[in-house]
């Protein structure tokens, strides 16, 4: 019974991981720059999915005809869209960053129809709307008018790129490990990263690093949230369709407000009861169609 689900867990699991990262981050983060924390996660992810790799004894071989889908994942998903993400937000506001990105799943449908022919049924397009209806609850709307419209922008693309990261897995190849596959593409993002992240990394104070919580949240967010959970979330890929897949995108400020309530000390009305409410009616949905 739970083989049947395994992709609706898998992805369920890596959405609910990232909403947990907010409650680390937001501390780690009171201390070094968001460039610094993506170098940093993804150097300690390298390093855990490489020592996996080699404990499973998976093969790192790579087709050369495939090795531009995977560069592309590492640039358009890893770099690109983790970036714009931590900078929108900076530009604007949490709430905003939650907003635009929870369009992700409209646009994971958008190209899964034009990259991969997948059919938009009534089912499915109610399913985004009853869940972005949710999250829209969740976070609020009041405020937004305030935020920076540059800042808005790019948490736009960060959507944008993260959908169209998250549609590119789907045409890898189902014969590649996928924890392969995230190794190596978390390999191009960390490239692609290192030379932004070196002149932060040189003006700063190192010794904030030897601080327990500030090292314990760098490793939990590198070997949780970042290898574990893009590994999850790109093995559920495999398995769920793009468009249905989307949907679990939508636990994520589930997760991080509830988290955020038990830890934090932060609010939580009815509202929040009532959006998730509606986030796991869409889930449901096209959980019951693809059964």
């Amino acid at each position: 019974m739970i083989k049947n689900y395994a992709g609706q867990i898998y992805l369920t699991l890596a959405a609910s991981i990232w909403g947990g990262m907010y409650v680390v981050s937001k501390v780690v983060l009171a201390v070094i720059s968001p460039i610094e924390l993506v170098w940093l996660r993804y150097f300690v992810a390298l390093l855990t999915l490489s020592i996996l790799g080699l404990i499973t004894r998976q093969s790192w071989q790579i087709r050369k005809k495939d090795l531009p889908l995977i560069i592309a994942i590492g640039i358009i998903g890893y770099s690109i869209s983790i970036w714009m993400q931590f900078l929108g937000t900076q530009l604007s506001s949490a709430q905003m960053g939650a907003v635009i990105t929870s369009a992700t799943p409209a646009f994971m449908a958008i190209f899964a129809r034009i990259l991969l022919g997948e059919q938009i049924t009534f089912k499915k397009a109610l399913s985004v709307c009853l869940a972005t209806t949710g999250v829209l609850m969740i976070v609020g709307i009041g405020d937004l008018g305030d935020s920076s419209r540059l800042g808005g922008g790019i948490l736009a693309i960060a959507a944008l790129t993260w959908a169209l990261m998250s549609v590119l897995i789907k045409r890898v190849p189902n014969d590649y490990s996928q924890l392969v596959i995230t190794t190596y593409a978390i390999l191009v993002a960390t490239v692609v990263i290192t030379p932004f992240a070196v002149t932060e990394i040189t003006t700063s104070d190192l010794q904030v690093l030897t601080q327990p919580k500030v090292w314990g949240g760098v490793l939990y967010i590198g070997t949780v949230s970042t290898a574990g959970a893009f590994f999850l979330w790109n093995k559920g890929l495999q398995i769920v369709t793009a468009t249905s897949a989307g949907l679990y995108f939508f636990f994520q400020p589930v997760v991080g407000t509830l988290l955020g309530w038990l830890f934090l000390g932060e609010q939580v009305g009815l509202t929040f009861w009532i959006g998730a409410l509606l986030i796991l009616s869409g889930v449901l949905l096209v959980i019951k169609e693809e059964a």
